[in-house]
């Protein structure tokens, strides 16, 4: 804030006569962006504007403008003293700096709060809670990507089966994270000679083929150079398509060649899949007559973070599909954080292993599912060591010596990695018309009630912003936030009691108030 130089304009579009939480939460937008101003100067400006607002010069309002540039909308039913009343809400807001707007969503429908997936649609305190605590950071973030001269590179691996930029599976993945906020390059391990050091970040999402010494020769030098990498692996084969066509699968090793690379720095994705009674939801023939219900499908595992990092802080559920487990092993210097794990019930199956949609023709074995917070993503800082510290050979050195580079046996300085291991958290599916939804969101689902907002993106983006993120915003993302909820149960047992305490109580204070005064009063004047 004290760095900047020109001016700076936020407009936000909380105005309005709202609920008491979303008013409190217009509230608290306010205050910190007053505290901005206070740090920033004169050069911060901050106007509040209501969505109904006619835009200057035309008969617009704003929420048409916003609503045809695809921001985020609440519909809200309140009750006041004619009846119902509806509205529209959009919390959201725009920075903007010199030529550069960018938007900044101060809420955002997450249902962390809901596991059981029961009112969806409602929305929670602790939903407010969590993007009150996360509104420094979000403001903070876009006057930093407004303020940036150059966009970070980012290269995209391609080469080893992965879907590329161009598919429909990668649309939001793409268009929506990648090029927005970074300069993306495609880069194919298997053609280049090394990955360039430009590159402040290499994503490699959801591989298919097996990576070659040479490419992982590369990946682990453009590691040991304080290269980050972002990995989506998926070990087993195991696709839908293939369910859908024979209702049956069999899972098995794709042999991506990545496990010692990956144990070498301190993880080891598993030959196996993670089921899970907190779970997604699929289609399925009930009678065998083609009358189909949506039932629960356990190796569709429904994600928790732990809010144990600011990459997982405030986060709702992620959707996965066909995951593999994770274990983190030994390495030396290397500090590893759990961010995404399973429910309190779960299980691993071993691989190779039949997949069947019959599966759910019979409820889920409750006692099969005891094994609590399977690890699927983790996080692993510090300085790694290569694989190849004790067995590069001279045509390894000469390789990377030729393109005026120097082997190393070890990073140069504390590097990050991400690692999870799912390939579709990253992808997105495709409703009817090619019609790409948001990465996470179940086509089956999508646009009906039975809706549920996966934190998928939300999840994507803020690895790679803890990744790159150059002004290094993870402490203001990190904040904890406490929800004091009232206990359900005793409000229905209590509430007669509490009410005559309310009520009444004050009242009798009063009246004993009244009389001692006057006794007081009457016996002090009496004499």
């Amino acid at each position: 804030l004290k760095s900047i130089k020109e001016p700076v304009q936020v407009d936000v579009f909380l105005k309005g006569n709202y609920p008491s939480g979303f008013k409190k939460l217009s509230t608290s937008t306010e205050d910190l962006l007053q505290e901005f101003r206070e740090i920033a100067g004169s050069n911060f400006q901050v106007s509040f504007i209501s969505p109904e607002e006619t835009m200057p010069g035309s008969n617009v309002s704003y929420s048409d403008s916003l609503l045809s540039m695809g921001m985020p909308f609440i519909n809200l039913t309140s009750q006041v003293e004619q009846g119902q009343q509806q509205q529209v809400l959009f919390p959201v807001a725009f920075v903007h700096i010199a030529d550069k707007v960018v938007p900044v969503i101060i809420f955002e429908k997450k249902g962390f709060a809901n596991p059981d997936f029961k009112d969806g649609n409602r929305i929670t305190s602790a939903e407010l809670s969590g993007a009150e605590a996360l509104l420094e950071y979000r403001f903070a973030d876009a006057i930093s990507k407004g303020m940036q001269a150059d966009l970070p590179v980012v290269g995209y691996s391609i080469g080893n089966g992965e879907p590329g930029p161009g598919l429909y599976a990668t649309y939001d993945l793409v268009e929506n994270v990648l090029r927005p906020n970074y300069q993306l390059f495609t880069f194919n391990l298997n053609a280049q000679a090394f990955i360039p050091k430009e590159f402040k970040l290499f994503i490699i999402v959801k591989p298919t083929l097996p990576f070659s010494e040479s490419a992982r020769l590369k990946l682990d030098q453009f590691v040991m150079n304080g290269g980050k990498v972002l990995l989506f692996i998926d070990r087993l084969n195991a696709e839908m398509d293939s369910l859908q066509i024979k209702n049956e699968v069999i899972a098995y090793d794709r042999g991506l060649e990545l496990n010692d690379l990956m144990f070498k720095y301190g993880v080891r994705l598993n030959a196996d899949l993670v089921m899970d009674l907190q779970c997604d939801v699929l289609p399925f023939d009930v009678n065998g007559k083609g009358q189909f219900d949506l039932l629960p499908w356990n190796y569709f595992p429904v994600l928790a973070s732990k809010s144990n990092h600011a990459i997982n802080k405030n986060i709702g559920f992620i959707s996965g599909r066909f995951v593999n487990s994770l274990d983190t092993v030994e390495a030396e210097g290397i500090k590893k954080t759990i961010l995404l794990s399973s429910s309190a019930n779960a299980r691993r199956i071993a691989t190779p292993a039949l997949i069947s949609g019959n599966e759910n023709v019979a409820a889920a074995e409750d006692a099969k599912f005891t094994t609590p917070n399977i690890p699927v993503a983790v996080l692993l800082e510090g300085k790694f060591t290569s694989l190849f510290a004790n067995r590069s050979t001279q045509a390894m050195r000469d390789s990377i010596a030729a393109y005026g580079g120097q082997f190393l046996p070890k990073g140069l300085t504390e590097n990050k990695i991400i690692v999870v291991a799912d390939g579709d958290i990253a992808l997105n599916a495709v409703v009817k018309g090619n019609e790409p939804i948001p990465m996470g969101m179940n086509p089956y689902t999508y646009g009906t009630q039975r809706e549920f907002p996966f934190a998928n993106r939300e999840f994507v983006q803020s690895c790679l912003d803890y990744l790159i993120n150059e002004n290094d915003l993870s402490e203001a993302k990190g904040k904890d936030y406490v929800v004091r909820l009232l206990d359900n149960r005793k409000v229905t047992d209590q509430k007669t009691f509490w009410q005559f305490v309310n009520i009444l109580v004050p009242v009798v204070i009063v009246l004993l108030f009244a009389f001692i005064f006057q006794w007081v009063r009457k016996r002090k004047y009496s004499k």
